[in-house]
Parts: structure tokens; C-alpha cells; sequence
């Protein structure tokens, strides 16, 4: 067993010797921007007035042509006022670099960047054309010159109130960047049968890291080639309560598209987003430029009007195409039906296409195994300055083995134990759908009898045949439900209705189940189909919605479902590939219909013979896992039991708060958000049996999970922005939208945290009386709850509002729990003896006390691994890199094969009652080791990605949001990290497959500053 994990993380050795650096800088020309913002807004319309400059295209050319300079953002008025920072600039280069942009350089850079100002079409205006030429004068003759700036410190920060490190924002860009430039001097990487030559991507001032990026490798797979790129990010965090920041190595893969269509004969490309491509010239892009090493990025639209793909114009390419000498720009259409030809080695610009999920599958495997990782990691390690260190390795905390809770149960090993168990848990479903029953109710008066009625909406006999096996499967039912008792046939299957189902049912000693089979008839599971007498594609959708909301939800109350009585629906669908474009898949429409009838849903896919659809799990394990879902929302949960006995208070119970909001694209689009609440609350018979509650805001109550659920429809609100497909040219939109400026960003999200603060303080009001942990997730929640961020929370108070921060309420404890979301956790790997591969052991960890460090220290940060799933069984002495020749000549790799590495989840107690109260003092550690256990439920064939309560408090978006973003497919530099598990096929399967803890692929390019919080 492995006693210590080690990770990629680093901070100062002592903060008495710090890491400086000299630079020289240009300030922010705040002089030009009055005469500029005049060009920019020259004949607009005073409602569509900007603000200020699009100074983003700028710096990202800047940071193109100059690979030396960094660019900061122009200051702004931050949302919460922080540390005073020191004067900070425009432009950084390291001292001992030459002018990065001499002679005519930055004045050619800039005239190209004003020729972008405007609006739409003003280059024709000659008024406009007059105003740029002189506007171009002026900026010439009042160049900013370089100037000394000595000493910088780039990892000294002071602290908050709360004893956290507090680093300037320009330290976020210039201790990452210092970094690179010493791993960039560096050897090439070597491995067996090559080496590894990084280059510097581009990386804009709100990016707040450095990225590098191999050169293209190419392997054979499957009598195919295939591309893909090694990447390392850096990037600068904070934990709670240590004054020293921490810089994070993350390594990734980033996988190249590289094979056409058939059918088009080019990539293909999705039509609505823009595509990434990477450039990286052989000659300098400017005339008196320097040669530059770095990557350029690029983006390619499509053309409507041309049905053809164009460069956008008014950034970084756009800029770069009118300046550069480099010739040989890519065509887009050749660049695209010939990919391969302009991403090898040759003459001029260089350029390759990201790969995403929608293009289809990738041969090459995501990621890298945590022995190569460590690998990696240690030649990096050769360009630490000396005045940086490794922080301490990890070390099992409390608990045994891998801290898992009391319920676990033992994996059976033979037929008979795998047969006993399946009859062991099948009973305790039921015994726990009576238990909801009895102290529930299921609203319709105590003398009724205890029934559970379930709904199965299908569309293809095989569907039903098998839901209908694995119904009574799930449940332990013995017997065909009197299927041949009432000579039910096919054709009574087929013409049941609603009002006249084909009804099953299975008596117990716990419950009598009863299952209503209908054909999901009148086109209820076709596509959404918009009117065309609705104006705007957007309403028409919107509308669509709408309308097959209304029409399921009387379809359901012909057949009796009712609201006051939560029920369960499966529901079978087509492949959400079968829906183009994603607006028209009607799975949110179905289950805003059936929650408004009273019915939870759950929805299984029809079999397909399509072999672009991933048929790997068969339709009866599909089903199977599709009614443990559903019976999990109608409150089936098994709470793991800690195994801290009187360390924790008696009937500790357990709450989680989760944010559930949608970020539209584009900065025209504002934020929404729902804040909710889920309370599991242990029951007495033990066994893991707890109640699962949700809170109602609009009564002031805690309610059942399943009302909860269901009353979260209301939330649902359908908006045709969701569903609108902006008409768009390679240039950008071809009408302009409303801008929404920096101040009124502000002032909504001060109005979503007072709303949020008044959510929660009714909702902890409720919790008074009885001991509870509340459970948040950093980065979901910290936007609007700002107490959860670094830079504000202090040790066992609390704020929520804009009262002064307090103490906690005896009874409380606040834990925040956080993922690998904008790489915030370090990547780490078990440390293996001299000689051996390094593994993934799960685990319990606290970090190890510094050597000769005798004091007793109130740890307050822990971290959590768990097991891999079964599914999953890859070695983790996986070579992504290496080609060998095997015994018949011909070169191997394993390339091909998928990494898969669990996530370190840090376990904050931000605040507990370890001194503050008589009688026996709360121990962290004991709250942060039963947080770990409550990813490990028993009813889950796999861990799950964050804490039980936490857990479902997630699931419920799945009614208040629509799921479109999952089925358009993602970048591969944008892949989002998965809310509560695995990154699944259908976002609805994702609960049945375990939800397993987050797989940390290393592919996730996410900006340091997620929009999941900042």
C-alpha cells in the first residue's frame, strides 16, 4: 500500500527569501483611451455606446509577435475590494531581453488594431476613415517608452484576515510566466523513441497562468495516423489558512483533428461555435520583429452566406493576416479538407486544428497515467529557482485502509456471495421505499393502501420487454407481475393508452409495486418542431417547449398522475444524435411535462444499430441503472456511516448548499443562478437508512426529495435566448446586441448574492437545534456566496450577508469541498519505492509535518482520492509517448489507450468548534474524514465526485436547467469538468453508472479563472 501521494504543487522554501525578478515595462497609456473610445463609438447609436475598448485583440497580437512580452489587463474596478497591490503596467519583458518591439513595430501593431475599432461596415465611412488617420497620428507621436522595474517579488504576497495568501494580480501572470521561461531552457524531454520540444501558447492577461505545448506527434493506430500534443500548464492558487501560494504543473494532452469527412471531404467542424487552430510561423510574422517560438491562435467560423468557414477577422489571426510576412496564411478550405499537409513540418505557417468531442472519436487516449505524469514533473522540476520547493507529500490521515465508511460492503467474490448480496440489497430498496412511505407519505391520507406506482413511457417493444425485466430486478419482484395471469399480449401492450394502461404488479411484505406500461404515442418523443408562425428562432423553440410541456403534462392527468403524489417515469428516447440541431431534443420538454404531472423521470435510449452511437453497455444494463436512478429520486439513498464514533456529535446530520445557474456565451448575456438546499438527516434503523429532504424557499420548510424535486419546476423558467442561434458571418454577429457593461455585471451579481444571501440565512435559521455539517463546493458556489472564497473566509466564523462576520451557531460546521476545476487542485500520484511504477492509491491524506516540526498545528485542510472504478482498469505505468518495436518489427505504443486518474478533492473545515465551546472540542480531522466517507455510499457501484448531500443537491438542475451543451460536443482545450461524476454519454445515465469520482483526464484547458467562480 502506498503511504504517500506527491504532487505538482510548489510554493517558497522560506518566505524570508523570496523569488524576484527585474523587468521593464511600458504603463497603461490611460491618455490614448478618450480619443480611441471616441473612434471606436464613432456614429453609433447612443444605446449601443461601448463602454470601452475591445483591447483583448490587442494583447492577444502582442503576446503573439513579442513572445517575451506579458500582457496585463487594463484595470478595472474589481467586484470586492482587495489587498492594495503594488503600481502595476501595461507591458512586462524580462530585464535582460531587448526591445521586444523596435523600431516601427508597435506602431504598425497598432494601426492594425485600430483598423478593428467601429462599428460594422465604418471603414467605408471616410468620416470615420479621416478620424482613424488621425487618431493613428496622434498614438505615434506619443509612443510609451520602456522603463526599470526592479526587484519584483513574484511569490511573496501578504494575507487576509484568515491567514491566506493574498497574491497581486499581476503575480498570477508573472510568477507562471517566470516559471515557463525556465522550463523552456531546459533539455528536450526525451523518451523511447523521441523527445519532447515545448513552445510557449499565447496566453491572454485574464488567463492568469502560462501554457506550453509540444511539437505534434504523430502515431498509427488502428492503420490510421493520428496527432496529439503534450501540454503543461502553470498556474499560481491559494489554500485556506497558508500564507504561501502555491504554484500548480498540470500536464495534459491535446489531440489534433486530422481526418476529413467523407461525406464533405473536410473537417467537420461545428457550425454554430467557433473552432481553435493553432499557428506557429518559420519566419517572424512582422517586418523588425523578432523570430518568435510561440504558438498563435486562431479561430474559424462558418460563413453563412458562403456556406463556407472564414478566419475571424477582428482578432488575432484577423490582426496577424494584414501584417504578416510570414505568407502562406492558411486558406481555411484547404486547411480543412487537407489538415495533415499544414500540420507536419514545412515551409511558412504551420497550423493545426483542435479535435472536439463532436468530430467524432479520436484514436489517441485522453490524458496522461500518473507514472508518466511523475516523469514529466520531474524534469520540469529541474527549472525551480532555488528559493522554490515541493510542498510537503501527503500522508494517510485518520482512519483505516482507505477511510471507508462502516456500510461498505465487502465485494462478493463467488456466485453464491454475488447472489446473496443482489437479494441483500434488492430488500433493503424496498425496506427503504416503505421507510419513505411510512414517514413521508405519499399524499394520499395514512388509511391508503402502501402501494408504489411507477410509469414505464416506451417506444420500442424491445425497450419494454427489458425495462420491464429489470424493474423487477432492481426490486427483488419474483413472478411476471401477472403478466400471463391476465393473458396480457403484445397488442394489449401496444394499444394501452392513458386511462387504460397495461398495468403489472408484484405484492411484498413491504410494499405492493405496481407498474402502468404505455406507448409514448402522439409524437410526444419526436423532435421539437417550432412554428413557423412564431417570430424569431429562438421564441419558436421556446414556444415549441411550451407547447409539449403542455400537451405530456394532460396526456399524464388522462392517465392519473398527480401532483400531490410524486411518482416514477422511464422513459424511453432516441440518441440525442438523432435530434439536429440539439435545441429540437425533446428531453427537457418531456421531464418539465412529467414533473409538472407529479412524475420524476429518467430516460433510457432506444436501441440503435447506428455505429457512431456508443452501444457498449447493453440496453438491459442500461435499463437496470435507469430505475435504480429513479428510485434514488424517490428518496432510495443509503447514507455511508462514519466510523468516528463519539468523535462527531450525536445525530450529526448532514446539509448542502449548490448553485445552480447557466452561463450563456458571449458577453451580452448575463449569469442566472438558483441557490438550493438538501438536508440527509440519519435515520434510527440504522443500516445507512437517512432522510432525504430538500428546502422550499417559498414555504420556509424542508420538504421531501421528491417534492423538492418536482417543486423546482417552477424555477424552469424556458427562455428563447437558450434555444436562439445567432446569425453569424465570419466577421461575428451580423446584428449588434445590447452591451452590458462591466457596472451592470456588477450590479447583478450584487443583486444574485443578496438574493442568495437571504437564501441562506432562512435556510441555516431552520438548521438551529441540531448538529449539522454544511457541505459547499468552492468553485460552484464562491461567486455568490463570497465567504467560501480564499481571500475572505476566516477560521470558525461565518458571513453570509453583508453583516460582519460571526461566530457559527453551536450546532453548525461549515465544509467546502474542492475539485479540479481551473486546475485549483494540484495532480498528484502515490509514491512508489525506487524502481517501481507510481499508482493511484485511495485514501484519507493530511499533509506531512515539516521534518523537525514537533508543535501541535490545528489542521484545518485535508485531501480525499477514492477507488477506481471497475471499469476502469489501466495501468498506471501507462506510456502515452514511447514507440517500441515488437517482436515482428513493427513500432508499438500505447497511445490508444485512455488515462483515467481520480481526482484529490481538498476537504476544507472552514469552520467547526474546536475551543470556542464547554465540554468536549470538535476535531477537524474527524469532520473532514466523515466528508470522505460520504463519497463512498454503498448503493453506488463506484465512488462518487463529491460528498452524498452535495451529490444530490447537483442532480436537481436536471429540472431546473435544459441539458444542450452536452450533446453539441466540446473542444478538447474546453472540456468542462463534470458536475457530480463521470463525464457519461447521457447526462441521465450518469447517475447509474456510479458516478464515479471525476476523472482528472489532464485534458481540461480551463482557464485558471473558471466561470464556475472566481
Amino acid at each position: 500500500m502506498y503511504k504517500k501521494n506527491r504532487r505538482s504543487a510548489y510554493h517558497l522554501a522560506d518566505v524570508a527569501v523570496p523569488w524576484t525578478e527585474d523587468f521593464r515595462a511600458i504603463p497603461f497609456p490611460e491618455q490614448w483611451h478618450p480619443g480611441l473610445l471616441d473612434l471606436h463609438n464613432h456614429e453609433r447609436d447612443e444605446e449601443k455606446h461601448r463602454p470601452s475598448l475591445p483591447t483583448r485583440r490587442l494583447d492577444g497580437v502582442l503576446q503573439t509577435l513579442a513572445p517575451d512580452v506579458i500582457v496585463r489587463p487594463r484595470p478595472r474596478t474589481p467586484v470586492e475590494p482587495g489587498p492594495l497591490a503594488a503600481e502595476d503596467f501595461w507591458m512586462y519583458v524580462p530585464g535582460t531581453v531587448p526591445d521586444p518591439l523596435p523600431g516601427r513595430s508597435l506602431g504598425q501593431l497598432l494601426d492594425a488594431w485600430l483598423r478593428t475599432l467601429g462599428p460594422k461596415g465604418a471603414a467605408e465611412n471616410p468620416r470615420f476613415r479621416s478620424l482613424l488617420l488621425e487618431r493613428s497620428a496622434d498614438l505615434k507621436r506619443n509612443l510609451p517608452r520602456w522603463q526599470p522595474v526592479t526587484g519584483v517579488d513574484l511569490l511573496n504576497t501578504p494575507a487576509t484576515g484568515g491567514g491566506t495568501a493574498a497574491p497581486e494580480s499581476r503575480q498570477f501572470q508573472l510568477a507562471t510566466d517566470a516559471l515557463a521561461r525556465r522550463v523552456l531552457a531546459l533539455d528536450t524531454f526525451p523518451f523511447d523513441g523521441g523527445e519532447l520540444n515545448f513552445r510557449a501558447v499565447p496566453r491572454g492577461p485574464r488567463d492568469q497562468g502560462a501554457e506550453l505545448m509540444s511539437q505534434p506527434l504523430l502515431r498509427t493506430i488502428k492503420r490510421k495516423e493520428w496527432w496529439f500534443s503534450v501540454v503543461l500548464n502553470i498556474s499560481l492558487h491559494t489554500t485556506p489558512f497558508d500564507p504561501r501560494p502555491r504554484l500548480h504543473l498540470h500536464w495534459g494532452v491535446r489531440r489534433w483533428a486530422t481526418h476529413p469527412r467523407a461525406t464533405t471531404k473536410r473537417l467537420n467542424l461545428p457550425y454554430r461555435e467557433a473552432t481553435t487552430v493553432y499557428l506557429r510561423p518559420t519566419i517572424p510574422w512582422l517586418a523588425g520583429a523578432p523570430t518568435t517560438d510561440r504558438y498563435a491562435l486562431a479561430r474559424l467560423r462558418r460563413d453563412r452566406v458562403a456556406d463556407s468557414f472564414a478566419w475571424v477577422e477582428n482578432d488575432t489571426a484577423g490582426i496577424l493576416r494584414r501584417l504578416s510576412l510570414a505568407g502562406n496564411f492558411p486558406d481555411p478550405e484547404q486547411l480543412l479538407s487537407e489538415p495533415v499537409s499544414w500540420i507536419s513540418e514545412g515551409s511558412g505557417v504551420r497550423a493545426a486544428v483542435v479535435h472536439s468531442t463532436r468530430m467524432g472519436k479520436h484514436e489517441v487516449g485522453a490524458g496522461l497515467m500518473p507514472n508518466q505524469r511523475a516523469q514529466l514533473t520531474e524534469w520540469a522540476e529541474q527549472a525551480l529557482p532555488d528559493e522554490v520547493v515541493r510542498v510537503p507529500d501527503l500522508v494517510r490521515g485518520r482512519g483505516k485502509g482507505i477511510g471507508a465508511p462502516e456500510n461498505r460492503r465487502p465485494k462478493p467474490r463467488t456466485e453464491e456471495a454475488k447472489k446473496a448480496e443482489m437479494v441483500r440489497e434488492t430488500h433493503a430498496r424496498r425496506v427503504a421505499l416503505e421507510t419513505q412511505h411510512r414517514t413521508v407519505g405519499d399524499g394520499r391520507g395514512q388509511g391508503a393502501p402502501a402501494v408504489v406506482e411507477a410509469r414505464l413511457l416506451w417506444q420500442s417493444p424491445e425497450t419494454r420487454k427489458e425495462a420491464v425485466a429489470e424493474f423487477a430486478k432492481a426490486l427483488g419482484l419474483d413472478g411476471d407481475g401477472g403478466l400471463a395471469a391476465a393473458h396480457l399480449t403484445d397488442q394489449d401492450f401496444d394499444e394501452a393508452r392513458p386511462g387504460a394502461p397495461a398495468i403489472l404488479e408484484w405484492q411484498t411484505p413491504e410494499l405492493t409495486f405496481r407498474l402502468r406500461c404505455i406507448p409514448l404515442a402522439d409524437g410526444l418523443g419526436d423532435r421539437l418542431v417550432p412554428d413557423p408562425a412564431v417570430k424569431g428562432k429562438g421564441a419558436a423553440l421556446a414556444a415549441a417547449v411550451t407547447t409539449r410541456r403542455r400537451a405530456l403534462r394532460e396526456w399524464l392527468h388522462a392517465d392519473g398522475a398527480d401532483p400531490s403524489h410524486p411518482a416514477l417515469a422511464l422513459v424511453e428516447i432516441a440518441h440525442r444524435s438523432t435530434f439536429r440541431p440539439a435545441s429540437t431534443d425533446p428531453k427537457f420538454a418531456i421531464r418539465l411535462g412529467c414533473a409538472d404531472a407529479g412524475l420524476l423521470t429518467q430516460f433510457v435510449v432506444t436501441p440503435s444499430t447506428d455505429k457512431q452511437i456508443d452501444n457498449a453497455d447493453s440496453l438491459g444494463h442500461r435499463a437496470h441503472s435507469s430505475w435504480l436512478d429513479g428510485l434514488r429520486q424517490l428518496g432510495v439513498r443509503v447514507l455511508p456511516q462514519h466510523t468516528l464514533g463519539d468523535d462527531l456529535p450525536d445525530g450529526l446530520q448532514f446539509a448542502a448548499v449548490w448553485m445552480v445557474k447557466r452561463r450563456k456565451d458571449g458577453p451580452t448575456r448575463l449569469p442566472k443562478h438558483l441557490p438550493v438546499a438538501v438536508l440527509v438527516t440519519p435515520l434510527p434503523e440504522g443500516e445507512g437508512m437517512a432522510s432525504v429532504q430538500g428546502w422550499d424557499d417559498s414555504t420556509g420548510e424542508w420538504v421531501s426529495y421528491p417534492q423538492f424535486l418536482l417543486g423546482l419546476v417552477k424555477q424552469a423558467e424556458i427562455d428563447p435566448d437558450v434555444f436562439a442561434e445567432p446569425e453569424s458571418s465570419a466577421d461575428g454577429p451580423q446584428t449588434e446586441t445590447p452591451w452590458v457593461t462591466a457596472k451592470q455585471w456588477r450590479t447583478n451579481l450584487a443583486q444574485q448574492r443578496r438574493e442568495t444571501a437571504g437564501f441562506l440565512q432562512r435556510m441555516l435559521h431552520s438548521l438551529r437545534g441540531q448538529p449539522t455539517a454544511l457541505i459547499t463546493h468552492a468553485q460552484n458556489s464562491r461567486l455568490h456566496w463570497p465567504w467560501l472564497q480564499d481571500s475572505q473566509t476566516e477560521r470558525d466564523l461565518l458571513r453570509a450577508g453583508h453583516a460582519p462576520a460571526g461566530r457559527l451557531d453551536d450546532e453548525l460546521r461549515l465544509v467546502r469541498v474542492r475539485g479540479r476545476g481551473g486546475r485549483e487542485t494540484a495532480q498528484w500520484w502515490g509514491l512508489a519505492d525506487p524502481g517501481k511504477s507510481h499508482g493511484q492509491p485511495a485514501g484519507f491524506w493530511t499533509e506531512q509535518r515539516e521534518q523537525g516540526d514537533g508543535t501541535s498545528r490545528d489542521e484545518r485542510v485535508f485531501y480525499s482520492t477514492t477507488e477506481r472504478p471497475a471499469t476502469h482498469s489501466i495501468s498506471p505505468a501507462l506510456d502515452r509517448l514511447a514507440t517500441r518495436v515488437n517482436a515482428a518489427g513493427n513500432l508499438t505504443s500505447q497511445a490508444g489507450t485512455g488515462a483515467w486518474n481520480p481526482t484529490l478533492v481538498e476537504i476544507a473545515v472552514l469552520g467547526c468548534h474546536a475551543d470556542d465551546v464547554p465540554g468536549k472540542p470538535d476535531d477537524a480531522e474527524a469532520l473532514a474524514l466523515a466528508v470522505h466517507q460520504l463519497r463512498q455510499a454503498p448503493d453506488y457501484a463506484a465512488a462518487l465526485s463529491l460528498p452524498l448531500p452535495l451529490h444530490l443537491a447537483g442532480l436537481a438542475q436536471a429540472y431546473v436547467l435544459p441539458m444542450l451543451a452536452s450533446s453539441e460536443g466540446l473542444p478538447e482545450a474546453e472540456e468542462a469538468e463534470p458536475t457530480t461524476g463521470q463525464d457519461v454519454e447521457d447526462p441521465d445515465l450518469a447517475d447509474a453508472a456510479g458516478l464515479a469520482a471525476e476523472p482528472d483526464t489532464g485534458d481540461d484547458e480551463a482557464n485558471a479563472q473558471s466561470a464556475s467562480g472566481t
